[in-house]
């Protein structure tokens, strides 16, 4: 479906409703260079537990922009933000009964990590998955070297310095996963693996910058259900380090008091989707929601 959000722009919204006797709705925020159509198989594993999925393609990406990947006009990091919370707003009030969680991976973990301080009245939990304690001079590089070239531009330096760092950690090279028929599949994959611009990199970078601040603090719910779960080599949380690093702003500095981290022994980025102990991990995940329904 497609859904109007708040500047009239159109999001095309997956959804997943098989589900009997349906006790909460989990919405997947996905992560950089993919879509949502890749969490087909994990949506339909919650759909047999009593959970109702939603998840859309965000701005740049998948079936909402696919003449443009990589690319949408206004702030994309923010204005996806906001795409998340009327898409959440949408479902809590088509389903007011139920618990209403999110579920945000990789580029997708730090929109959630936003949305949790700024929305996080619309959720009953929230699963940050895949991400980082995200604010050191890395940060304040992209954002300078995004900027110095046209804002639809591929940000091939930008992807050099990330992705191709994170490849060079693995002999393989490979750093999405260990899995090798899923990285095949994400390599075919035409939605998947492109290049994003620089007003992309620039307006992530931007967002970023905005989080672990005093106002960021102030606006998260100290007793919201967190999950942080991440591969313990995903080079993403620097090989668990930025992980361990951000279960402890939020229960250090933020004060957040029911944060669980759980961190996948050998697994690399795409935890979800390598098949050696998928069903820990997927279940791990479940617990969560199925502890706060």
């Amino acid at each position: 479906m497609e859904l109007t959000s708040f500047d009239g722009k159109k999001i095309f919204v997956y959804e997943w409703l098989e589900a009997e006797s349906p006790k909460g709705v989990v919405q997947i925020v996905h992560g950089m260079t993919e879509h949502a159509a890749r969490y087909t198989a994990f949506a339909r594993f919650l759909n047999e537990y009593g959970f109702l999925v939603v998840a859309d393609d965000h701005r740049g990406h998948g079936k909402t922009d696919p003449a443009t990947l990589g690319y949408a006009a206004g702030d994309m990091f923010a204005d996806t933000v906001r795409d998340e919370a009327e898409i959440a707003a949408f479902y809590r009030k088509k389903y007011p009964a139920l618990k209403y969680f999110v579920f945000g991976f990789s580029y997708g973990s730090f929109l959630t990590q936003s949305f949790i301080s700024k929305y996080g009245g619309l959720i009953d939990g929230a699963v940050i998955a895949g991400s980082n304690h995200k604010k050191d001079f890395e940060v304040y590089l992209g954002a300078v070297v995004s900027s110095l070239k046209g804002e639809k531009k591929p940000a091939k330096l930008i992807e050099k310095l990330s992705f191709g760092a994170y490849s060079k950690q693995f002999e393989d090279g490979q750093w999405l996963s260990a899995d090798g028929d899923n990285n095949a599949a994400y390599e075919a994959d035409p939605l998947c693996g492109f290049t994003c611009s620089n007003r992309f990199y620039r307006d992530f970078f931007k967002g970023l910058k905005s989080l672990y601040t005093k106002k960021y603090i102030v606006g998260l719910k100290k007793d919201l259900p967190l999950l942080l779960a991440s591969g313990e080599k995903d080079p993403v949380g620097e090989m668990g380090k930025g992980v361990r690093r951000l279960y402890r702003f939020y229960t250090e500095k933020a004060g957040m008091t029911n944060v669980r981290l759980v961190l996948f022994a050998n697994s690399r980025h795409e935890f979800l989707n390598e098949k050696t102990d998928r069903a820990e991990k997927w279940q791990t995940v479940l617990d969560f929601f199925e502890k706060n329904v």
